[in-house]
C-alpha cells in the first residue's frame, strides 16, 4: 500500500516537468478577473469530498456511474447517483460548502433499491491566498445529516474536517485534499457497521487554451477505526460501513468550457488497488459547472 501511495504521489509530481516555468498573477478576490493561464480547474472526481482552496459563488450538477467490480462480496452491478452542490462565497475567504444531497440507485446482485442521499454542508475559510506565488490554501469542517434512505446504506451522522492546498505554475496547476469523518452513528443505528475514515485525493490539470483543459486525480479511502465490523468492505465515498481495506483510485479527465462561466467536465477511474473484497470495478463521473 505504501509502495501505491509513492506511485500516486509521483505521477502527479511527474506531471510539472511538462509545467512551463513562467509564473503569472492570479487574483483570487471576488472582484478580479483570472488570468486566462491561471484557471484552476475544480476537482472532478470523489465531488463529495475533493474540495480545491478557492472561494467561489457557483452550482455543481453531478451524475456518477459507478460499476462494482464482479469479483465484489454484492456480485457486481452498478450504482447511479444524480446530485447537485451549491457554493456560496460569503467574503474573498468564506465561502458556504452544500457538498453533499441527491439521489441514488443501486442495481448489484445483492442489492436493488434506490433512495435519497444524506445532506451535508459546511464551511470553508481559505487562510492563504498568495497570489505572487500563485498558491492557496484553505480548511474546511461540515456536518453530514442523517436524513437519507437506510435501503441505500445512508441515514449516517459524521463530522468531517478537511484541509486542502493548490499550487500554480503558469498554466499547470496542482492540489491536494485530505479529509477526516467521525461518525456519530452508533451500531444500533448502523446493522452494518460504522467507523471513522480518512481520505487523500492528488488533483493535476493543465490550461491549453480558454476551451480545454486535462485532467488527472487519484483518490485514497482508509477506514481509521472499523468499530464493529459487519460486512468486509468500505463504502468509499458513498456510504459508511464498519470494515474494508484500502482503496486508491485514478481518474483521467477533461474540463471543456464552451461559455465563460460554464465548465463541462467528465473522468474515468479506475483503482490501482487490488482487493476482491472493495467495491471499486470503475467509475465514471460527469459534471457541469456554472459560476455566478
Amino acid at each position: 500500500m505504501r509502495r501505491q501511495f509513492i506511485l500516486s504521489a509521483f505521477i502527479v509530481g511527474s506531471l510539472g516537468t511538462f509545467a512551463s516555468a513562467d509564473y503569472t498573477l492570479f487574483d483570487r478576490s471576488l472582484n478580479a478577473p483570472v488570468e486566462p493561464n491561471n484557471k484552476f480547474v475544480h476537482p472532478i472526481t470523489s465531488p463529495y469530498y475533493n474540495e480545491d482552496s478557492f472561494v467561489t459563488s457557483d452550482i455543481r450538477l453531478w451524475g456518477v456511474y459507478h460499476d462494482f467490480a464482479n469479483s465484489s462480496i454484492i456480485n457486481g452491478g452498478n450504482a447511479k447517483v444524480y446530485a447537485a452542490q451549491v457554493r456560496v462565497a460569503l467574503t474573498d475567504q468564506l465561502q458556504i460548502v452544500a457538498y453533499k444531497d441527491g439521489y441514488i440507485d443501486f442495481d448489484s446482485g445483492l442489492v436493488k433499491e434506490s433512495g435519497w442521499n444524506d445532506v451535508a454542508a459546511g464551511l470553508k475559510y481559505a487562510f492563504l491566498q498568495d497570489s505572487e506565488n500563485n498558491m492557496h490554501a484553505a480548511v474546511g469542517v461540515g456536518y453530514e445529516f442523517a436524513v437519507g434512505s437506510p435501503g441505500v446504506f445512508q441515514n449516517d451522522d459524521d463530522i468531517r474536517a478537511w484541509v486542502s492546498f493548490d499550487k500554480g505554475f503558469g498554466p499547470f496547476h496542482v492540489g491536494a485534499n485530505a479529509s477526516y469523518l467521525y461518525a456519530l452513528s452508533d451500531d444500533n443505528e448502523k446493522p452494518l457497521g460504522s467507523s471513522n475514515t480518512f481520505n487523500w485525493h492528488l488533483h493535476a490539470d493543465y490550461y491549453v487554451n480558454e476551451y480545454v483543459s486535462p485532467v488527472i486525480e487519484i483518490n485514497g479511502y482508509h477506514v481509521v477505526d472499523r468499530g464493529t465490523e459487519v460486512v468486509p468492505f468500505s463504502g468509499l465515498d458513498v456510504a459508511n460501513f464498519g470494515g474494508g481495506g484500502d482503496v486508491i483510485s485514478a481518474g483521467v479527465g477533461v474540463e471543456v468550457r464552451p461559455m465563460e462561466n460554464l465548465g463541462v467536465r467528465g473522468a474515468y477511474e479506475l483503482p490501482l488497488t487490488n482487493d476482491e473484497d472493495d467495491l471499486f470495478g470503475w467509475r465514471l463521473t460527469f459534471s457541469a459547472v456554472y459560476s455566478f
